[in-house]
């Protein structure tokens, strides 16, 4: 029995281990069904016996760790210093106030950091390793913590293992152990190992060949197998239990032996210093996160080097008065609440990522996505449905079959099969050709719209390209509705069927066909299960069975089975790919009485078959199969290539895949951000060209263009790879087209674009894929169809593999931006102006000769604490602003401190320090007559009158610019009063606008009531804030308002007039009006492209100039 690991939790025991069982006697004891898997209601039942497959303490939120993170906080260190001040100078109640403030400030900080923090963790864990389970004879993805006992799992290469598994199938399937095992070299499994005799103590892990283990890594192959063991209770589990600490950075380690003399001083600096940095926030969290930790040190060092001025004005008398002033400047300069905003607004944004089906695996892709200049996306599934469909299938010799009516992908039985004869084709063949290229040039469109083609090209009717294609070959042809099968036909669907991982089946229960596998592969099997050639026909009822597979492998772009058939003494080869890669390997073609040698005139017609398919946007796959001799087979493993050779090609199958219908719009969308999409694809140059075409990604008519430029559009991967690093930095353009592109290609294509100073998004979804996740500046993974390594190696995780999606995490990943942007101008320029007060405060001295300061220490940390926090959340909520996807992508070198953010951060402190300055000069030389008073830094007196209804004027002056100044940073141009130019439903937005982000609207009203109680409560006011209630000067605190608001609006229309900070937004956005991605449907594009010969020509000028202007007045409404 399998001992129990943790007293409490149920034990994952078996009479003997599984390895040593028969499947049926664990499937029957977990209650499972090797078909159908578990039912939820027993997957429920199962997880809650047995717990989540988890280790313990794997992963979650460590309190003590935020708690660290919020003490060891710059703003609170300085909040500390002002503190023991306070009580040096036996100032009790400020002391008191800022203990409190202390105490408050790291409770809510520690519990919104928290529950943050807890919140990306659930957030992260979407993107962890998931798992392929049956469940109901359904194929489900789920995450790997939600596998339980009982559960049927699929693995295939790529990968990662979920938990213990008892294989009971596996084709070809090899695992990485060494986790557990240290051993490189990955096991090959057999479930047919015979363990008669052994035992659980005899047979190491590495040995028990029909287990395939939790966190282990599928190299080759695929295989099935039952959930046995989760969590504790799997061999890592074991291991993880008996492990303490983690591992250490490289050259940690304080072992003289290994490492030499002077190791173990080299070891305990560098781990000393590593925990310096990790109590300052200097080495862990996200460049954006370390940035503003560093700046936060940087304002502690200005704090520090303010009160060395406040000394140094007085002499360094440092008298109790003096030491008071100092704290006043260094709490004055530090923004309390800055990191606080910018987790919440983190967390934010990650769930609208999640909401908008976009998981972040990385928090620094946040900050990178605004700044993608160039997305590298996969066509099928991505671009496209990923739902496809078999419609047509050229047999040599017989003719093509094609597949009318059937919008159900995964149904058999919905549409109509005919055929057109071989002779009929030849007829139509070079006389309708060019028609039918014009005709979907004009019509096949996912909106429907015309496009710019010769006018003598032009085709009255309505029917769609592909029906009247069809109907012409048709006419006249003898075309037979429903045909039989034919031997050509069933060798060709013996093929398709068992070279094939794909399952479809029909559920009684609830009325509905079923499938599972990839999706070309499922339109293959959909294909043969109309002729009721299926695959679990041909090997239950027939009796084929597999021997050997070679799985489908990206780099030479086939997948070859060995199948053997009851009686006969040889065995088939199946073999399906790209045809280019198939042709090449074939000797002959056709089947029985068709069969021919394959000559070089049968080779062209072959290629010339599969252009006239992939022209009209079919993926077009080659299908061959060959003879070999059982006994060869039968003993060992034959290498591939002696597999893959002397073939016979049986036919070729077009499969469509739609664009989906958000695809072109998405793409427009990207163009008018200042993105450019490629399109990287294993498909045929003519598939990739057409789809292209169809979704707007290339022009229609390349001619269009610049012949340099057209030839560059469109590569092979043989081409791209072909061409040294010097001649694709020479092309006008990099391909926006790559077709049989191979994970090298990949790799390639982001060093070009990053020698081109750009900023590339890559998709990938297979283990190969991963190199170039990594390469890429953000690493985009298919969450439906992408490996666990392709995973791992990314940055985000698409929840429902859709192009779309990626352009929807790019303007989320602008807005918040945007948003951080505007909370730290909000921020910073209440610091400057608060700095700028106090220091030119120093001049305002007493009686006695001390200074006194226009704010105190503690109207300081309300304004920073309360009534700069709260806005500074509402900013970090704010929408997206109207251009967010209309301006080019910002600089992620630069960040978010750019020069227009640390001029506006000076400008409007400057303002608002001048302000408030000179309302205090004109209460305090006005009717005050210039009297300071005696001692008014500590306690009100008579004499202290002035200077204390001075200071309440500049406390509700400040706090209401700051409050206001919340809303003007809703937009850094445009104005508060029309934050958006485009609307045209409120004549007189402001009211609409700023009510739009109700937690902003509501932080700004109460923040601007909270003052009258700070004011005017007796106690509260003299003895905390050291202010005390007025009257007239209410006046000037309101005025102070509108003069500020002026000096901004001015500021932005200044900006927004002359363009100035403007340049380095935009200067992508009109370069190459010649290759507008998304709009060449449009007539008048395409007319206006024509009038150019160059790229950057008059034409291509013309559109340029056109819209700039159009965004420059804009910008100036």
């Amino acid at each position: 029995m399998v001992s129990s690991v943790k007293k409490g939790d149920v034990d994952q025991g078996f009479q003997q281990h599984p390895f040593l069982l028969p499947v049926e006697h664990i499937v029957r004891e977990l209650g499972s069904d090797l078909t159908n898997g578990l039912t939820a209601l027993r997957a429920q039942e199962n997880k809650v016996r047995y717990g989540e497959n988890k280790l313990r303490g794997e992963g979650g939120v460590k309190w003590y760790s935020v708690l660290l993170k919020q003490i060891s906080n710059a703003m609170i260190l300085v909040l500390v210093l002002a503190m023991g001040l306070s009580y040096g100078v036996t100032d009790f109640i400020e002391g008191g106030v800022i203990t409190a403030v202390i105490v408050l400030n790291v409770l809510i900080g520690f519990y919104q950091e928290f529950q943050a923090e807890k919140k990306m963790d659930s957030l992260r864990s979407l993107s962890s390793p998931s798992a392929a389970v049956l469940r109901d004879g359904r194929s489900e993805t789920i995450p790997s913590a939600e596998v339980v006992p009982g559960d049927v799992v699929q693995i295939t290469t790529g990968d990662t293992i979920p938990a213990d598994l008892r294989l009971y199938e596996a084709m070809n399937l090899e695992c990485d152990e060494k986790i557990l095992t240290g051993e490189a070299i990955p096991v090959a499994k057999d479930v047919e190992k015979d363990f008669s005799g052994k035992d659980e103590l005899g047979t190491g892990v590495g040995d028990r060949l029909n287990m395939a283990y939790s966190s282990s890594t599928v190299t080759k192959g695929r295989g099935r197998g039952v959930v046995v063991f989760t969590g504790m209770f799997t061999e890592i589990g074991k291991i993880a239990e008996s492990m303490e600490g983690k591992a250490r950075k490289p050259n940690r380690s304080m072992s003289r032996k290994d490492h030499g003399r002077l190791q173990p001083m080299k070891g305990a600096g560098l781990r000393i210093w590593n925990g310096i940095g990790r109590f300052l926030g200097l080495t862990e969290g996200t460049p954006l996160q370390i940035k503003l930790s560093k700046l936060a040190y940087l304002l502690l060092l200005c704090a520090l080097i303010l009160a060395i001025i406040v000394f140094g004005v007085n002499k360094f008398n440092v008298t109790n008065e003096v030491a008071i002033y100092a704290i006043s400047t260094g709490i004055a300069i530090i923004p309390e609440s800055l990191i606080a905003v910018l987790t919440i607004t983190m967390v934010v944004g990650m769930t609208q990522m999640r909401k908008r089906r976009v998981v972040i695996r990385q928090l620094s892709a946040l900050e990178a996505l605004g700044g993608v200049t160039n997305i590298c996306s996969d066509k099928t599934g991505t671009l496209t449905q990923g739902q496809m469909v078999t419609r047509k299938a050229w047999i040599p010799g017989i003719g093509t079959y094609t597949v009318r009516d059937s919008e159900e992908a995964a149904n058999p039985t919905v549409g109509t099969v005919s055929l057109t004869a071989t002779s009929a084709l030849a007829s139509q063949e070079q006389g309708d050709t060019e028609e039918k290229h014009a005709i979907r040039d004009q019509e096949r469109s996912a909106i429907a719209l015309k496009f710019d083609v010769p006018a003598d090209k032009a085709h009255p009717s309505r029917m769609t390209a592909d029906d009247r294609f069809d109907e012409k070959m048709q006419e006249g042809t003898g075309s037979i509705e429903s045909p039989e099968v034919v031997p050509q036909l069933e060798a060709f669907l013996h093929s398709t069927a068992l070279c094939n991982l794909a399952t479809v089946r029909y559920d009684s229960q609830k009325n509905e066909w079923r499938t599972t596998g990839d999706p070309t592969e499922v339109a293959l099997q959909v294909f043969a299960h109309r002729f009721k050639c299926g695959k679990s026909k041909l090997e239950e009822q027939e009796g084929w069975k597999e021997l050997t597979e070679y799985p489908f492998d990206s780099s030479v772009k086939r997948m070859s089975v060995i199948y053997k058939r009851p009686g006969q003494h040889h065995a088939s080869v199946f073999t399906k790919g790209a045809v280019e890669r198939i042709i090449n390997l074939c000797t002959r073609v056709g089947f029985g009485e068709h069969e021919e040698e394959m000559t070089l005139e049968m080779k062209n017609r072959v290629l010339s078959q599969m252009s006239m398919l992939a022209d009209g946007g079919l993926r077009v796959l080659a299908i061959a199969r060959k003879t070999v001799d059982y006994g060869l087979v039968g003993k060992s493993e034959v290498p591939r290539d002696e597999v893959e050779s002397d073939l016979t090609l049986l036919g070729l199958a077009g499969l469509y895949d739609p664009p989906r219908l958000e695809t072109k719009d998405a793409i427009k969308e990207c163009t008018t951000a200042g993105i450019k999409v490629h399109m990287l694809t294993g498909d045929h140059p003519g598939t990739a060209t057409a789809i292209a075409k169809e979704v707007g990604i290339i022009p229609r008519n390349l001619n269009s263009l610049p012949k340099d430029v057209a030839d560059a559009l469109v590569k092979t991967a043989a081409e791209f790879d072909g061409m040294s690093d010097e001649q694709i930095d020479g092309m006008p353009e990099l391909p926006l087209v790559i077709a049989r592109c191979a994970p090298h290609t990949k790799t390639r294509m982001i060093g070009a674009l990053h020698r081109r100073k750009a900023f590339a998004a890559m998709t990938g979804d297979g283990v190969n894929d991963a190199p170039s996740l990594q390469a890429a500046d953000v690493g985009i993974a298919m969450g439906m169809a992408g490996s666990d390594v392709a995973k791992g190696a990314s940055d985000i995780v698409l929840t429902d593999d859709n192009f779309a999606s990626i352009v929807n995490a790019i303007e989320e990943g602008r807005r918040m931006f945007d948003n951080i942007q505007r909370f730290i101008v909000h921020l910073l320029t209440s610091n400057v102006g608060e700095v700028i007060l106090l220091i030119i405060g120093l001049a305002f001295q007493d009686r006695a000769g001390f200074s006194v300061f226009p704010l105190s220490p503690l109207q300081i940390l309300w304004i920073n604490m309360l009534t700069s926090s709260f806005p500074a959340f509402g900013l970090g909520r704010e929408k997206k602003s109207h251009d967010v996807m209309t301006r080019a992508p910002h600089d992620n070198k630069r960040g978010v401190f750019t020069t227009q953010i640390i001029v506006d951060m000076l400008v409007y402190g400057i303002a608002m320090g001048a302000c408030t300055l000179l309302t205090f000069v004109i209460i305090v030389y006005g009717p005050g007559n210039g009297d300071l008073g005696h001692d008014c830094n500590r306690k009100y007196s008579s004499t202290c009158d002035v200077v204390f209804r001075a200071r309440a004027a500049v406390f509700a002056e400040l706090t209401w610019l700051i409050l206001i100044s919340a809303w003007e940073f809703k937009s850094l141009r445009r104005s508060m009063f029309r934050l958006d130019p485009t609307q045209t439903a409120h004549s007189f937005p402001f009211f609409h606008d700023v009510y739009e982000n109700r937690f902003l609207f509501w932080a700004v009203v109460l923040g601007f009531c909270s003052v009258f109680p700070a004011v005017y409560i007796p106690g509260l006011n003299t003895s905390v804030f050291k202010h005390k209630g007025i009257g007239w000067e209410w006046a000037l605190s309101l005025g102070a308002i509108i003069v500020f608001v002026a000096t901004v609006e001015g500021w932005k229309f200044l900006k927004r007039q002359f363009g100035w900070f403007s340049a380095g937004e935009r200067s992508d956005i009109g370069k190459d009006k010649n290759l507008r991605q998304g709009f060449f449907s449009f007539a008048t594009i395409a007319k206006t492209l024509t009038g150019t010969n160059s790229i950057g020509g008059v034409g291509g000028q013309a559109v340029a100039e056109s819209e700039g202007k159009s965004i420059e007045v804009m910008d100036k409404i």
